[in-house]
């Protein structure tokens, strides 16, 4: 897919296949469609007037061959109350119009959908444009063995247009760096576990470190992670004829000395429970426990597509937990990089045991501040539900640092206490800390856990188990969270430029 910015547009004169106009509820035009309805003697108003589409949100009618109207097709899209038009809304509306388009023959759209933007949000809105269209577009066929390339959507070319000057090329070109992005970690987590292993996950990290000059990789084996007393690691690692990994890239974007913006990723290619055996229903969704170090190796595809400014590290902590006689049992104690002991008392909380060391280990590159992504408990769904990612974290600044690029995004997280009195649920008669609080307040003891192995830097932890991916007819990974991942990257840059 080609996109492309175009700036003092006049929608009646473009030569496309479709151009895409906005018409509030009640029928109100906007900009654009103001410039469809006089070019063509007022046929634009006069299909409103039958009634049968009124500009209610995520509606659409299309139109062809309006007098006047240069394109042949024009589709209205309804954009509901003008006040309530906010990004998020914006990129939904989006999405309605590629999936009224992408069944018919349209190859080229001219969109002036974001043109309804006010202009202090219109770079967030370029680049939300953008992907929400990849997003509309997005399959995964890989392993299907007849393609339907029927079905495939002709589109080929989206065209952000304004009636109003202006040059956002530069929104476009992040938009779709961060859309690769999340194609990235979207066919990763896609992939069935027997494919997509820790050892899968190093191929694709070294794709990536190979493609790039500014990108360095480093892989750790389990016999590298034992020499480093990684114990907590092997702990999960061990159970499974696949090796574990801990993959580590970094992005020179900034100055040589500047201290990097590091990301650690939970890449559970498989999570059985361990011995701890989860229930068989939908027992599948499990080779989505490796979405957050699929969403590192996407943020990072995007840092080298942007070109940014910056020093970003990836660390990929990937691991299958499965059953086995080599396996870890409740009531094991293992001893962490950190020195510090854990006393195992489910063996299906096991991404936080992974993470631990890997955090430990980044101390080394002497962060600004790290970031864990991880699918790690369903007690996030619990609390939050599918749509908004859990946030915890040692810094306030960081926290709203986080916060404010998921809105800007439309990525959202929200944030969560942590604090002693969760702390004190984590304690064990036989080691420094157990693994698991018990059932209160699961997703905050989780990152409680994680807090102890982080107190020499600014860390903010992601649950992303309610966002990462879709179960039931629409199962498959959402891609997020690229996009704040990618925002609070954007925003550090442009800080520092």
């Amino acid at each position: 897919m080609n996109y492309h910015f175009e700036p003092s547009a006049n929608a009646a004169v473009l030569h496309t296949d479709c151009v895409i106009v906005g018409v509030y509820r009640h029928g109100k035009l906007s900009a654009a469609a103001a410039q469809l309805d006089a070019a063509s003697g007022g046929a634009l108003q006069n299909h409103l007037d039958i009634g049968d589409f009124s500009g209610d949100k995520n509606r659409t009618s299309l139109l062809y061959n309006l007098p006047g109207v240069t394109s042949k097709r024009v589709l209205l899209v309804g954009m509901g109350e003008k006040d309530k038009l906010t990004l998020e809304a914006l990129a939904q509306i989006t999405q309605s119009a590629v999936n009224a388009l992408k069944s018919g023959k349209v190859g080229n759209a001219i969109s002036f959908l974001t043109d309804e933007i006010a202009s202090e949000y219109l770079q967030s809105a370029v680049r939300q444009t953008v992907t929400a269209v990849a997003d509309a577009l997005y399959t995964f066929d890989a392993y299907k063995s007849k393609k339907d390339d029927a079905a495939k959507p002709m589109l080929e070319g989206w065209i952000i247009a304004h009636t109003i000057a202006g040059d956002f090329s530069a929104a476009v070109t992040q938009g779709f760096a961060i859309a690769e992005g999340m194609q990235v970690s979207r066919d990763l987590a896609n992939s069935p576990g027997n494919v997509c292993t820790p050892t899968y996950l190093a191929e694709i990290a070294q794709e990536l470190a190979n493609s790039c000059n500014k990108v360095d990789i480093n892989i750790l084996e389990e016999t590298d992670m034992d020499a480093l007393g990684m114990g907590s690691f092997l702990s999960v690692s061990k159970g499974s004829e696949q090796d574990g990994k801990l993959v580590i890239l970094q992005y020179h974007g900034g100055n040589a000395g500047d201290a990097p913006f590091v990301l650690v990723g939970k890449g559970i290619t498989f999570d059985t429970g361990g011995i701890s055996l989860k229930p068989g229903n939908a027992m599948d969704e499990m080779k989505f426990d490796m979405t957050g170090a699929a969403s590192v190796i996407g943020t990072l595809t995007a840092c080298v597509a942007m070109q940014l400014p910056l020093n970003v590290v990836g660390v990929i902590a990937a691991a299958e937990n499965m059953p086995s006689s080599r396996a870890s049992k409740p009531g094991d104690i293992v001893t962490s990089m950190s020195g510090k002991t854990i006393e195992i008392l489910n063996t299906d909380a096991e991404g936080r045991l992974v993470l631990c060391d890997a955090l430990t280990y980044v101390e080394r590159f002497n962060p600004t501040a790290v970031v864990d992504i991880a699918t790690l408990t369903g007690a996030c769904i619990t609390a939050l539900g599918h749509h908004t990612s859990g946030l915890l974290s040692n810094n306030d600044a960081l926290a709203e640092e986080v916060l404010a690029a998921g809105k800007q995004a439309c990525d959202e997280a929200w944030r969560l206490p942590m604090g002693e009195k969760y702390q004190d649920q984590l304690k064990s008669n036989f080691a420094d800390m157990a693994n698991i609080g018990g059932p209160p307040a699961g997703t905050i003891t989780a990152a409680c856990f994680l807090s102890r192995f982080t107190e020499s830097y600014p860390w903010a932890h992601l649950d992303i188990a309610g966002t990462a991916w879709k179960g039931g007819a629409a199962k498959g990974s959402t891609g997020r969270p690229v996009p704040l991942l990618c925002q609070i990257l954007i925003n550090r840059a442009n800080q520092h430029g």
